[in-house]
């Protein structure tokens, strides 16, 4: 059970929900590239320095990979929900860390998308309420749909 539904009050209804882009992959897809270029390197060198190219290949395979796990760790455990009261965003599996902000008291929401982030369909949310808190979600699979859900619901 998702961390959403076992949250939700009686009779709060989820409006809408969001999740992580694929751009968080980013810094492991650059690790394997790094990766296939020493690889492709080991052909091209002397006999000499093969055994440096081997092994930067194995260690940017071992660092893409570890990268890549962390990412779909995050990703997955990632939960972005707006509801008909309030905005629930929760993230973490041994430790937890989770935002609930009543919709009531939201007095704006920005989203900042860089170029790459307008071409590619992701950004950031920030959430700003009442008493002059400040809650920046960044990441975000299309957010300007889920601002929409948040202003509109």
């Amino acid at each position: 059970m998702s961390y959403v539904a076992k949250v939700l009050q009686p009779g709060e209804t989820v409006l809408g929900t969001a999740r992580l882009h694929m751009f968080i992959y980013l810094p492991s897809i650059g690790a394997l590239v790094i990766a296939v270029v020493f690889f492709i390197a080991t052909y091209f060198v002397r006999e000499d320095f093969q055994f440096l190219t081997v092994a930067g290949t194995g260690l940017s395979a071992l660092i893409a990979a570890y990268a890549a796990l962390g990412e779909f760790i995050h990703r997955s455990t990632t939960e972005l929900a707006v509801t008909d009261h309030r905005v629930i965003y929760k993230t973490g599996i041994f430790s937890r860390h989770t935002i609930e902000m009543n919709r009531a008291k939201i007095e704006s929401v920005d989203v900042e998308q860089s170029i790459a982030g307008r071409l590619f369909g992701f950004g950031t949310i920030i959430l700003r309420g009442t008493g002059g808190t400040f809650e920046p979600i960044a990441n975000i699979a299309d957010p300007l749909t889920f601002r929409s859900h948040i202003t509109v619901g």
